[in-house]
């Protein structure tokens, strides 16, 4: 298959082979605190450490993904970094006597924030099962297993289905649920059930558990009854418990990488129906996404309807999203438009994100092309997650 520039799908793949060695280099050589271990909690957009920066629970566990993904993608990618990663999670991120993991240390390895955040302890559990792929010793797959009962116990809404959003360490209520300051302080995210879902997803590759794909199924069902809006193919993104919707911004990103978590989902848990549902709702989502394409091929970064204004800001992460989500799109559809849109997005991301001089992708750009200076090149948020997974996801699928 090639593009109208003939570009074919192998350049892209090879192109994308490069960038993801480039990243794991990137993160091997500039992030390892040598002083005072794992790994550093911030790092500036010009490479300028932060040595007392708190570490984070989702930095953490998203670097023990990449290493792990990215190893068993290829065996050539070692996991000296995973296995940093790992221990320092095990030693330092997760509760031993609460369960659950913290949402901070500070940078000698304290328990900082101690806040349960759910969205960190999915990433956790995410993690974990990665990385049990690539070493297969019992006690990883344990301390996942831990971790995954301890969300069922505190988190899971029996009642009306779905996840409450934080606790304080010893899983009791708490005023201020938000996952950060841009966030509505509700009790269900949508962000937080996508990202409960892949967690679950990657632990039932290594512990197919009848029970656990109940709750898959759930969550799949959570987001076509409550979470995408049936009328536009767009999600809500914040929820009171009973499920009435909080918000009607719309969060481009969110959407474009939803449309391929579920249908993996899905497909992991091998149910044929729920996947032939999810691809037509996949293609519904990514066509819904269009409207937040730019010419250059990038993608904007939210919309308020009611104000009827779009930040036009692009995202480092919702680059990858796009570029995997519109892939996924013209697998399912065969539509050749979408496969033009992924190349075309990643394109943008060689043109404006990727950062030549110092390694990494830039944070983003401002609608006026200007770099978002100001912004980490490794911090609580800014990690190697979407854009090495963007890398191994198209690797894998493109035969």
């Amino acid at each position: 298959m090639m593009n109208d520039k003939g570009v074919t799908v192998q350049d892209y793949k090879d192109e994308l082979a490069i960038e993801l060695q480039n990243t794991l280099d990137y993160w091997s050589k500039h992030t390892v605190d040598e002083v005072n271990g794992g790994f550093y909690g911030k790092i500036s957009n010009a490479n300028t450490v932060d040595g007392t920066a708190p570490k984070g629970a989702v930095l953490n566990a998203r670097i023990l993904w990449s290493f792990a993904a990215a190893h068993n993608l290829n065996p050539v990618h070692d996991l000296r970094l995973a296995d940093r990663a790992y221990q320092y999670i095990v030693d330092h991120i997760i509760d031993q006597e609460y369960g659950g993991v913290y949402w901070t240390v500070d940078y000698q390895g304290r328990p900082l924030d101690t806040k349960k955040q759910v969205y960190a302890l999915a990433f956790t559990i995410y993690a974990l099962s990665e990385y049990f792929l690539a070493k297969g010793d019992e006690v990883i797959r344990d301390h996942a297993l831990r971790l995954y009962r301890v969300l069922l116990k505190h988190s899971f809404d029996a009642e009306h289905g779905g996840y409450l959003e934080a606790f304080n360490r010893e899983w009791q209520d708490m005023d201020d649920l938000r996952l950060s300051n841009k966030d509505a302080n509700e009790k269900k995210t949508m962000n937080t059930h996508l990202h409960v879902l892949e967690a679950f997803t990657n632990l039932y590759r290594i512990w197919p558990d009848a029970g656990l794909k109940m709750q898959i199924i759930g969550l799949l069902n959570d987001f076509q009854h409550h979470i995408i809006d049936p009328n536009t193919s767009r999600m809500h993104l914040f929820f009171d418990e009973r499920w009435n919707s909080k918000s009607n911004i719309i969060s481009y990103g969110h959407d474009i990488e939803a449309s391929w978590l579920l249908l993996e989902a899905a497909e992991v848990i091998g149910n044929h129906q729920l996947a032939e549902d999810i691809k037509k709702l996949a293609v519904k989502m990514a066509d819904a996404c269009l409207e937040g394409l730019d010419d250059d091929g990038a993608l904007w970064y939210e919309k308020d309807p009611s104000a009827n204004h779009i930040v036009k800001e692009k995202h480092w992460w919702v680059q990858a999203e796009a570029m995997v989500g519109f892939y996924n799109a013209w697998q399912i559809s065969g539509c050749h438009d979408f496969l033009t849109i992924s190349y075309k997005n990643w394109n943008f991301v060689k043109q404006s994100i990727l950062d030549r001089q110092n390694g990494e992708w830039f944070w983003g750009v401002y609608e006026d092309g200007q770099l978002m200076a100001q912004e980490d090149k490794v911090g609580l948020w800014k990690c190697p997650y979407h854009n090495s997974r963007a890398c191994i996801e198209l690797i894998k699928r493109i035969k």
